[in-house]
């Protein structure tokens, strides 16, 4: 199990790599990056609302579905700002995937999908 769950965060890590050099190729100023990277993370003030409100909110912003749709979409009208701004929403979700953050359960924010965060899962640790 310990192999899988480092391949698991190795291939992540791969895709938060393509996702920047893919970004590197739009043309956009690194300053963009720098700027929005940790932006969707601003959803955590989500939990103000309670745990079941802030994994409602931090896991709107941390699935791939709408930033890869922005992609395409970007990719579609040759908008490099918009094709920008998905690849560092993906590169944001894969470095947290990478890290071990997986999408919140309703329980706490240290319940995730990919197991609790702070201490061995009992699902899929180290």
């Amino acid at each position: 199990m310990k192999f899988l769950y480092w391949i698991v965060r190795l291939e992540w890590a791969v895709a938060a790599a393509a996702a920047t050099v893919f970004y590197g190729a739009t043309g956009a100023s690194w300053w963009l990056f720098a700027l929005l990277i940790l932006a969707p993370d601003l959803s955590m003030l989500g939990y103000l609302g309670g745990p079941r409100v802030g994994a409602i909110a931090y896991n709107a912003l941390h699935i791939l579905i709408v930033p890869v749709l922005l992609l395409l979409a970007g990719h579609l009208a040759g908008s490099a700002v918009g094709s920008a701004v998905a690849l560092i929403w993906i590169a944001h979700i894969a470095i947290d995937r990478a890290l071990g953050y997986g999408l919140k359960l309703s329980t706490g924010f240290q319940d995730t999908h990919l197991g609790r965060i702070g201490r061995k899962s009992e699902t899929f640790s180290p």
